[in-house]
């Protein structure tokens, strides 16, 4: 991808009303912001643009998904993307994007670039961990996993099983466990 002028909305020779544009975003898109924590990638996004005399209601709605290496066993797997972002742009004597929902565009403009937008909608989805399905489910056959079970520290694990818990504390469950059981009449 050369540049970003594929997501350049000309508004001039909209006519007011409701109009749609639809975008693929793959690899290449982000490879252009350097952003390179994506293998793969396949986002549709779908822009309901609502042309007023003085005002533009832009609606984003995003679905597909992003191929990244999971953070424990740095296996590859699909993110899903879904998500839902508006903005609404006006006209004033300057250019303003300090707002993330409110774009102020200068008088003399003709057009809108939306790939700012859209990136960032993007990544913004992704979350900050990044999980591999198979590995929350416990499906994940991985030589990654089999070592960390390995490594696991065990004498930990078995204190924790075999260790004497505080009758103070036995006591307070009792309580819980008696109050649970009652018919609701103190």
């Amino acid at each position: 991808m050369k540049d970003l002028k594929d997501f350049d909305i000309s508004f001039i020779g909209l006519k007011e009303g409701n109009h749609q544009f639809e975008y693929l975003i793959e690899k290449k898109f982000f490879d252009f912001f350097n952003y390179d924590e994506l293998n793969d990638s396949n986002v549709k996004v779908h822009i309901k643009f609502l042309k007023k005399p003085t005002i533009f209601e832009l609606n984003f709605s995003f679905s597909g998904w992003v191929e990244m290496a999971c953070d424990v066993t740095n296996e590859l797997y699909h993110q899903p993307i879904k998500a839902e972002n508006n903005l609404i742009i006006k006209f004033g004597d300057a250019y303003n994007n300090e707002n993330e929902e409110l774009l102020i565009l200068p008088h003399s403009e003709f057009k809108v670039n939306v790939a700012q937008y859209l990136y960032e909608s993007i990544v913004l989805t992704i979350p900050l961990k990044r999980i591999h399905p198979g590995v929350e489910d416990g499906t994940l056959q991985s030589q990654v996993l089999e070592k960390l079970k390995e490594l696991e520290p065990k004498e930990l694990k078995n204190k924790i099983e075999n260790e004497d818990i505080d009758p103070r504390w036995n006591k307070l469950k009792n309580i819980l466990i008696d109050k649970n059981t009652s018919n609701g009449t103190s």
